[in-house]
């Protein structure tokens, strides 16, 4: 039997499989707003077979964003737009399926352009916006200089969490997932080397990890008890003096302790300069061991394409799930494909039954790849 495909419950919620996918930003938003291409965007993936859909890191506030494009939930047009989409992706949704958000700070990353732009900071003349972070280093040579957050930003930002998460809450997710990877604000708070702070936000790990911690508990507790909260984590900076998988494990334990479901384990993206040696599951070993110690229900990510190698990742109990970003992108019925590989069985819309591998004898022409 398919462990990939059987049912996982995170905190009040029933997942029908253990398949996700991750947030992954289009840039195409207006003002934060979704528009026609994340209604087709998310009514693709709402069909892939993945128990969790996740849409992507939406800023929680207008200067929260990465780029011009970025999706947000700071504004009632936000809201009104991106509830559209949802009840739309809804409508063709697999059974079971689930649907997520992921909301975030962009930081000292913000003001940039979009990824096919060149994705450097924003130019003058280019609309840029001024950036924070816990201290005022710039992300890279070239970006702009933060200013190094104060009480009243943290104030602000906390509510603006807040205030984002009851928005998703009223669209009708089922997940909400913080953002403290990637170099982003909270993350860009919990690295030292990020945050050289000499007060009660810097220094210690105790110290460096309290805002985030503050946000979970805020964000927590402004939630009803039906939402699924979770987080994208750091497991490890891949640089001297950076994070570590015991630092991931440490905010992990408290992340659980604060009511939290579940921890995604991302890796990187404090610096630009760093190196990442990539390979197909590079990052599970910070999912195995963040799972082992903290005991609170893990994802693993990164260069997961393949259905045998997401099956043993989850069969082997080095994670809860696993989630695709680029595989789902290249091949949306990922899931349909891998049911088929390993003998699991999954709904398929009538009107597209007639590709299952038993009624179409082109299938195995077509999809060499389903293993």
């Amino acid at each position: 039997m398919s462990q990939l495909f059987t049912p996982l419950d995170l905190g009040p919620l029933h997942v029908p499989n253990r398949i996700v996918v991750a947030p992954m930003c289009q840039y195409s938003a207006n003002d934060g707003c979704a528009n026609d291409w994340h209604l087709q965007h998310l009514m693709t993936l709402a069909m892939s077979g993945a128990g969790l859909v996740v849409l992507e890191a939406t800023a929680v506030e207008r200067a929260g964003r990465i780029t011009h494009g970025c999706l947000g939930l700071y504004s009632d047009a936000n809201e009104a737009a991106l509830t559209r989409v949802l009840a739309a992706a809804r409508t063709v949704a697999l059974p079971g399926t689930r649907f997520g958000i992921q909301i975030g700070h962009a930081g000292r990353k913000g003001s940039a352009e979009r990824p096919w732009e060149g994705g450097l900071a924003l130019k003058p003349g280019a609309d840029p916006w001024d950036v924070l972070a816990a201290s005022a280093i710039a992300f890279d040579d070239g970006w702009h200089r933060p200013k190094a957050v104060d009480a009243e930003d943290i104030a602000r930002i906390t509510q603006a969490f807040v205030l984002a998460a009851e928005r998703a809450a009223r669209i009708g997710f089922d997940v909400v997932e913080l953002h403290m990877a990637h170099g982003y604000l909270l993350h860009n708070v919990m690295s030292p080397i990020s945050n050289r702070r000499d007060d009660g936000l810097g220094g210690s790990r105790t110290n460096r990890f309290s805002w985030p911690l503050a946000i979970a508990g805020a964000v927590k507790a402004a939630l009803p008890d039906r939402i699924a909260l979770g987080a994208r984590i750091t497991g490890q900076d891949w640089a001297e003096d950076g994070l570590e998988v015991a630092d991931a494990v440490a905010l992990a334990a408290a992340l659980k302790a604060a009511g939290l479901a579940f921890v995604c384990l991302s890796s990187g993206g404090i610096h630009p300069k760093v190196r990442v040696q990539v390979s197909p599951g590079y990052q599970v070993p910070f999912a195995r061991e963040v799972r082992a110690k903290a005991g609170i229900a893990t994802r693993a990510v990164g260069m997961i394409a393949r259905a045998d190698h997401a099956e043993e990742i989850v069969a082997s109990g080095a994670a809860d799930q696993v989630a695709l970003g680029r595989a789902i992108l290249d091949d949306p019925r990922w899931g349909w494909h891998a049911a088929e590989a390993l003998g699991a069985s999954l709904s398929l819309p009538p009107q597209y039954a007639r590709v299952a591998a038993r009624l179409w004898p082109g299938a195995a022409l077509a999809r060499p790849r389903a293993a």
